[in-house]
């Protein structure tokens, strides 16, 4: 199958062979593609491409680190490696005007890189602590200052982006290895890092991956979906002043930073900045559940409207 094609979209042959037998010109459909998603046919097929090699050698590979290494030691590596990311945290805290964030990310990283061995034991999240980790960087500040999420990507050993969170994420990349020098600007130190990082990230986040893709008609849309609205949701938090703790989709794609906040029927590549807040609903109305963010985005809102509760 051609990956660029729209499996859920019927192309011109089919729409001509169930057409009326009338005389009347037979309107052709043609593919729209996403406003937000210009690149789309590029994005599918390197989308189509990931999914074959994570099917071979990705997943295989995280699944033999899951198995092979111990619990305790994968957890005390992801935890020195998220210790390694709160200088990245802090600086980004600063720039975000939230010195009372920027404080306890501080705290947090003395705290593991001393009492913590380094960051193997994450100690500041303890109950006496009660320091968790939050996520930030430059694309955050970026998106903080207005600045738009730009056409959508799916890269190579990137996965789901934009083109802000892309540039931000380049500009995270860069602090440690310029502010600090060695080992953090040395191919010995930062080869390793990328590959237990990612072994890592795939293996945890295995089960939710076949959670959110396997049944998905478009699952090219559906992780395009997830990560457009958990980036809203993190910008929201930004915002608001709460604290988001939203990752990657392909580290967690179910995870909604938000608190179900996005609606997976609003357009999710408009810009969150820029989106109006949604109406509040009038007094007395009858209040439903909001709609559930793993939703095929192909899928007919209207057949997945929640039916009006009856009055007793």
């Amino acid at each position: 199958m051609d990956p660029v094609s729209d499996p859920a979209r019927p192309g011109p042959l089919i729409d001509s062979a169930i057409a009326p037998a009338t005389t009347a010109p037979v309107a052709i459909r043609t593919i729209d593609r996403a406003p937000g998603d210009p690149l789309e046919n590029f994005n599918r097929k390197m989308f189509s491409a990931f999914q074959k090699t994570d099917r071979k050698f990705i997943r295989p590979a995280a699944m033999a680190y899951k198995h092979v290494v111990p619990k305790l030691v994968r957890s005390g590596l992801r935890n020195a490696l998220s210790n390694l990311n709160e200088p990245i945290v802090f600086l980004n805290d600063l720039l975000q005007l939230k010195p009372g964030r920027a404080v306890k990310t501080l705290v947090r990283f003395l705290a593991n890189s001393t009492i913590g061995i380094g960051g193997l034991v994450d100690v500041a999240k303890t109950p006496a602590v009660r320091l968790t980790h939050h996520d930030n960087g430059f694309g955050n500040t970026l998106a903080y200052y207005g600045v738009g999420p730009g056409p959508y990507l799916f890269l190579p050993f990137v996965g789901p982006t934009t083109l802000r969170d892309l540039i931000g994420g380049q500009g995270d990349g860069f602090v440690l290895p310029v502010a600090v020098g060695k080992p953090f600007d040395r191919w010995q130190f930062q080869v390793p890092r990328g590959i237990v990082s990612a072994l890592d990230q795939r293996a945890e986040s295995d089960a939710d991956m076949k959670a959110l893709l396997d049944g998905a008609i478009d699952p090219y849309a559906t992780l395009r979906s997830v990560y457009l609205q958990n980036r809203a949701g993190e910008i929201r938090a930004l915002h608001s002043g709460a604290t988001a703790q939203g990752e990657n989709p392909l580290e967690d794609p179910l995870s909604d930073p938000a608190g179900g906040a996005a609606s997976p029927l609003a357009d999710p590549l408009n810009d969150p900045a820029a989106a109006p807040p949604a109406p509040s609903a009038p007094p007395g109305a009858d209040k439903t559940d909001p709609a559930n963010p793993l939703n095929d985005p192909l899928s007919d809102p209207a057949a997945s409207t929640p039916a009006p509760a009856n009055n007793p």
